[in-house]
């Protein structure tokens, strides 16, 4: 899925490896209850959820990681969470996932829009486009 950090991978972990997918203001969703916890608070708190499908062997997700890590640092407005397509493989295919990494960005608790692939610059504008359509007072 990448790393937010660097990391040797020889000395890499299992539980290692998920405290640095974690990293930054990233949280790692590790079952479909702590995906609908995650979205159920969201909702309640009228925050953004964005929803990254990686995988640990995906180059591309391994390239986007770091930047996706910076991103939920500068927007704390926004909830960023992972998953594991391979931790939950079944979670995963109820998303219908073809590639990683897939994003899913939510609002008030429904789907808004969707991003396939490793794609800095798109991501950055989508990123955008729903802090912008937030009003301001929230």
């Amino acid at each position: 899925m990448g790393n937010c950090l660097d990391k040797d991978e020889s000395t890499d972990t299992h539980s290692d490896q998920h405290v640095e997918l974690a990293s930054g203001n990233v949280k790692l969703i590790s079952s479909s209850e702590a995906w609908e916890q995650k979205l159920e608070e969201a909702t309640r708190d009228g925050k953004t959820v964005i929803l990254n499908f990686s995988a640990t062997w995906c180059g591309p997700c391994k390239m986007i990681a770091p930047y996706y890590c910076e991103l939920s640092e500068k927007f704390t407005s926004i909830v960023f969470l992972i998953v594991d397509v391979d931790e939950l493989s079944d979670f995963a295919a109820t998303w219908d996932i073809k590639a990683t990494p897939t994003f899913f960005f939510f609002q008030n608790g429904q789907q808004v829009d969707k991003l396939v692939g490793a794609n800095k610059p798109e991501l950055q504008k989508k990123i955008a486009a729903i802090t912008d359509s937030v009003p301001k007072w929230q």
